[in-house]
């Protein structure tokens, strides 16, 4: 029966006119497409926008202030900046210093590779990082990784200049990953490592390294290259008839010292100069008390001399050839995505505490740098550690200048002031680690989220526990791993629900949200929070089927009316692809055998788009069974099922056909 033949039921042209029509989005040209598609995945935040309408020079000058952030915030720099920076400057240099030698030796490295570390790349950062309070610097993370990883394949004891240069080349693939991601804009590749994976992974690693500290608090010549808790105590009670009770006793005094003070600073932030201060003042008592009383000869290990002068060149010292390149890009790669992270994370924080923002592509871009330059100048991997950008943030620093005066800071001291830490004893190096790592063990955060996320603390302890017991790898490799997991789970399996009407309203929601919202007698509405994609069209089609059996189950039970329509919330489905519109098509078939009818809501113009182009709509489904909104959806099925009482869904003429 034609529509002109029809005769419409009372009140359907009133109904039908305060309906909305889906309708779809024009046709766009390919090309503009695509580069609307590469624009909203590759440049989120539009870069581009500030140059639109601009002239040649001011385009320049705003391509300059882009590239090298410095051009951005030089013109507005005064003196009142500079007292604030020059403060925080020489309080982190304080801190850079010991700090620099001490994770030099966590990673096999001669200790004055840390002060050159502290030298150079914060001078590439101060001109092209965006951050104002990330102070630059080595890790301990990141130098237990190049250790434990480089030790693999080199003994540094045996060939130490084979390690070094093997060291400069993994900062330099670590720099080249880095600043590709950010020119390429694919800094989405890091979110892969959550929060619950960095924090899990950072307290295993924070763990390992402190254990290891034992062998210098210990005064252990001998030690196992194995990062794993069970190698390491089996290599500390192993040589219980070599522990230097000297050693020990200077130890835990000087840990006591750095922990006291820090716990000081933690109740009094006023004074956070005096942890910020602790570890130099460590190193200065330290190296008075082993010159005085000859404890180097009483087995208290020293560092012994450090080459005076600045960084010389290690260009030539990259190795890119067999056997040995592979191992450097491997070690490249997995330290400078930690390091990335660890990096942006703390730039991100303190840039929420005073309220601006930084340009993850950009950081990535200067992190690069800064380490493509450095593996040139004899520094190994450096990023923005919490600990040292902390203490800036406390003292005051206003821009990047406090990563310049840092810097001077420590060239003077390469230039004249290396001799002084000759005596300096390595178990205070040791004490400063384990201090400055248990800051990093933030149960808290575990705490928080058992609380929140079941799942993301499951995460957290697999990094913590294959980092501990396996190794940092290992660790790192199963935290990921898992997150891929979920993440996959959370695309294959998608969340669907029955969506009921909230008394004396046409709102409509979740019915396990909202107890109180009611079924309409007759309409299943059912609701997918996901896009649709070959990864889900199997699980989709299966899971609406049962929703559909167990509804109908129900209402037989109950008395109710019988089912007649299933309306498909797809406010939530930004996107189909073709297996998606297959496993529609196989719905309607199911659906239409059962004398129903499939009724959509809110399509989004993406979908809409696809489902017109494969014919679903025009061929099986029909534009007048999609409406804008779920409330127009039930008024227009109802009205259907109040006018055609005794009649199957299918059988009964468009309503809206008018």
């Amino acid at each position: 029966m034609g529509t002109e033949d029809y005769t419409f039921p009372e009140g359907a042209e009133e109904l039908h006119r305060r309906h909305h029509t889906v309708e779809a989005p024009k046709p766009q040209p390919f090309l503009k497409s695509l580069q609307y598609s590469l624009k909203e995945t590759l440049f989120p935040d539009d870069p581009f926008r500030q140059f639109k309408n601009q002239n040649a020079s001011r385009k320049v000058v705003l391509g300059l202030k882009y590239f090298l952030p410095i051009f951005e915030w030089a013109p507005r720099y005064n003196f009142k900046f500079f007292k604030s920076d020059l403060i925080a400057g020489i309080t982190i240099a304080s801190l850079a210093i010991p700090q620099g030698i001490s994770y030099a030796k966590l990673a096999n490295l001669p200790p004055i590779l840390g002060l050159y570390s502290s030298f150079v790349p914060p001078l590439v950062y101060a001109v092209l990082g965006s951050s104002k309070d990330l102070a630059v610097g080595t890790v301990a993370v990141a130098s237990l990784l190049t250790g434990a990883m480089l030790s693999k394949e080199v003994d540094a004891e045996k060939d130490p200049k084979l390690y070094l240069h093997l060291a400069f080349t993994a900062t330099f693939f670590a720099g080249v990953l880095e600043a590709s991601l950010g020119i390429f804009r694919l800094g989405f590749i890091v979110d892969f490592l959550s929060h619950a994976t960095i924090v899990g992974f950072m307290g295993g690693a924070a763990t390992v390294v402190s254990l290891q500290q034992l062998k210098g608090i210990f005064g252990l010549k001998h030690f196992t290259d194995a990062t794993d808790v069970i190698s390491v105590m089996r290599s500390v009670f192993s040589q219980t008839h070599q522990w230097r009770w000297e050693s020990g006793v200077l130890g835990c005094g000087f840990l006591f010292f750095l922990l006291s003070t820090r716990f000081f600073s933690t109740k009094k932030p006023k004074f956070f100069w005096v942890a910020a201060m602790a570890p130099l003042t460590s190193v200065i008592l330290g190296s008075l008390l082993v010159y005085f009383t000859h404890a180097e000869r009483h087995g208290v290990q020293v560092i012994g001399n450090l080459k005076k002068g600045l960084n010389p060149l290690s260009g030539s010292d990259l190795i890119f050839t067999s056997p040995y390149m592979a191992t450097a890009v491997k070690t490249g790669l997995i330290t400078g995505i930690i390091a990335l992270a660890e990096g942006i994370a703390v730039g991100r924080s303190f840039a929420m505490f005073k309220n601006y923002n930084i340009d993850g592509n950009k950081e990535m871009i200067a992190f690069g740098m800064m380490n493509i330059v450095g593996s040139f100048t004899s520094c190994y991997l450096t990023t923005g550690p919490f600990s040292r950008s902390a203490v800036n943030y406390n003292a005051g620093c206003k821009t990047a200048v406090s990563n310049i005066v840092m810097a001077i800071a420590v060239m003077i001291t390469l230039l004249f002031l290396t001799p002084l830490f000759y005596y300096t004893p390595l178990v205070v190096l040791s004490a400063i680690i384990i201090s400055a790592m248990l800051g990093l063990i933030d149960y808290q955060a575990a705490i928080h989220l058992w609380k929140v996320d079941k799942f993301d603390f499951l995460v957290c302890m697999s990094a913590y526990v294959g980092v501990v017991f396996g190794s940092v790898e290992i660790g790192l490799i199963v935290a990921v791993a898992i997150s891929i997991a979920r993440l996959l789970l959370f695309v294959s399996r998608p969340k669907t629900a029955v969506k009921g009407n909230i008394p004396n309203s046409m709102i409509y929601r979740n019915t396990e949200q909202y107890p109180s919202s009611r079924t309409v007698p007759g309409i299943l509405i059912l609701e997918i929070d996901a896009p649709i994609y070959f990864a889900n069209a199997s699980y989709l089609r299966e899971r609406i089927i049962r929703w559909i059996d167990e509804e109908e189950d129900r209402v037989k039970q109950s008395g109710e009316s019988s089912l007649q329509y299933i309306i498909l919330d797809m406010s939530a489905v930004g996107n189909i692809d073709t297996s998606g519109i297959s496993m529609m098509e196989e719905i309607k078939k199911v659906i239409d055998r059962r004398a129903l009818k499939l009724v959509l809501a809110n399509p989004k113009g993406e979908v809409v788009k696809k489902l017109t182009r494969s014919n679903f709509i025009g061929d099986h489904l029909g534009k007048e069974w999609m409406f804008l909104t779920v409330g127009e959806a039930v008024e227009a099925c109802s009205f259907m099922l109040h006018t055609f009482k005794n009649e199957p869904a299918s059988t009964k003429e468009p309503w809206n056909n008018v």
